[in-house]
């Protein structure tokens, strides 16, 4: 039987391996953070074991299975791999693939992720979904629509419950959608959905992947083992995407579905003029006006087409379809309305963590909006970022390790109305103070949220309870 290590002890480290020993199979945990002494690696791993059996007494087989190993640094050598046997080394979508040289590969230890390994104890029927933006809203409205459907269904991924965790309660008649991101697919080989959607490809991550090429390419994989009795959902209005599109047409990799939300398709799902239509043939059907929903802006319609079109092609009635998107609501930290304080409404858009989600925030605000951004810097370019303002954003609340970067960007568009905070909580505080009746505040800060949260999520919440705290 197989020897697997997994690399890096985060959510989906723990829970690749808890599934692996559940399957029987020996387990090399590696983590790489620093241990002083041997009292700190026992009291580390004793937090390991006690996340990976949820606090319950493991049996002693189980125990057997499972070693936990602490090192400094990178990825250790090839050497390692051979004192300790190991034929699979899963990685956590946090490491880069780099971290591990192709010459290792090439000595015969497979490199996989934990999406490929779930998807390799997985069964039934699965949806993917990636691209630069909208892969939460899009999932987890997929997985609504699959729940009405089916009475249950598989939510897993970048959503935030990992692959593995579900991979083994799956069975020939369920469904899964998963949220797909880049550095999932880096490490994947017999990844292979029903489904595929790439929902739309602008710069982000270039600090991982550094160039845009090497990113698109990893959006790409996505289709990589699709057949002709498979569907491609695409984005027609995405020139990276509708080229892809004709590549697949062209030698039949795989069906393509296309949406839009600027061209009126002969065949595929479109927006125009406040509703959604399915054309078929050259045929056109009004499928809803986009009022009757709880989305709003054009990202969200260019989300919902997404949707409708991944469940058409999973085989979901269009009535279940459309009445599950009328009934959903935005997901947490996306465009989220927190509340109205003294006539100002307040946004949560935590999850704006790259210049293009950002724009999109802000188009689908309605009145003048004091902006909070800026956070990590992922070697992002903010200029289009800055350009979308254009009247609607009143002042702009700079945080983090990007702030001079923006500021200086700002200065080069002529906009001036920004200032520096340098706590979150600071930035809030001039956010209230300058928006009046009437108008917003937004967080959408173009930025990850590393350095100063440890991750979107809580930067979002901590939001949330600062609005809550102004009644």
């Amino acid at each position: 039987m197989e020897k697997y290590m997994v690399a890096g002890s985060g959510l989906s480290g723990v829970s690749a391996v808890k599934m692996l020993v559940k399957k029987g199979y020996q387990v090399l945990l590696f983590d790489t953070r620093v241990c002083e002494n041997d009292v700190v690696k026992q009291e580390k791993g004793a937090e390991l074991i006690e996340k990976i059996f949820d606090g319950q007494e493991a049996k002693a087989d189980e125990k057997e299975l499972l070693t936990i190993e602490f090192s400094s640094g990178s990825l250790l050598n090839m050497a390692y791999f051979e004192e300790r046997n190991i034929d699979i080394c899963v990685m956590s979508p946090g490491i880069p693939q780099e971290s591990i040289l192709e010459e290792e590969v090439r000595n015969g230890m497979k490199i996989i992720g934990e999406v490929e390994l779930a998807y390799r104890f997985s069964k039934g029927s699965l949806a993917a979904i990636t691209g630069t933006n909208g892969k939460t809203t899009t999932t987890a409205l997929v997985g609504e629509i699959f729940k009405v459907w089916k009475g249950r269904a598989f939510v897993v991924g970048n959503i935030g419950t990992p692959y593995t965790s579900e991979a083994l309660n799956t069975t020939d008649d369920s469904y899964t959608v998963a949220e797909i991101s880049s550095f999932m697919l880096e490490t994947t080989d017999r990844f292979h959905p029903h489904v595929s959607s790439i929902l739309n490809i602008t710069p982000d991550h270039l600090n991982r992947h550094k160039t845009m090429e090497c990113y698109i390419q990893m959006k790409k994989n996505i289709t990589k083992r699709q057949t002709m009795e498979d569907t491609c959902v695409l984005n027609y209005g995405d020139d990276v995407l509708h080229e892809f599109g004709e590549i697949l047409i062209k030698e039949k990799k795989c069906q393509v579905l296309y949406f839009s939300s600027d061209v009126v398709l002969k065949d595929g799902l479109y927006y125009l003029d406040d509703c959604i239509y399915l054309a078929e043939n050259g045929k056109s059907t009004l499928l809803m006006n986009v009022n009757e929903m709880n989305l709003i802006g054009i990202h969200n319609y260019e989300n919902v087409m997404a949707a409708i079109g991944i469940s058409m092609r999973m085989g979901v009635p269009m009535d279940v379809i459309l009445s599950t998107v009328k009934s959903f609501k935005a997901v947490e930290h996306r465009i989220e309305y927190v509340d109205t304080v003294k006539g100002v409404k307040y946004y949560n858009d935590s999850k704006g963590t790259n210049p293009d989600a950002a724009i999109r925030a802000i188009k689908a605000m309605k009145s003048p909006t004091v902006l909070i951004g800026g956070g990590y810097d992922k070697g992002s370019d903010y200029a289009d970022w800055i350009k979308s303002f254009d009247g609607k954003v009143k002042k702009l609340i700079l945080i983090g390790a990007t702030r001079e970067k923006i500021a200086e960007e700002c200065e080069c568009q002529g906009f001036y109305d920004f200032e520096f905070a340098d706590t979150f909580e600071e930035a809030f505080a001039k956010a209230a103070d300058t928006a009046e009746e009437g108008e917003n505040v937004l967080l959408s800060p173009a930025c990850a949220s590393w350095g100063m949260f440890d991750n979107f999520e809580q930067r979002g919440n901590v939001f949330k309870q600062l609005v809550r705290d102004l009644k």
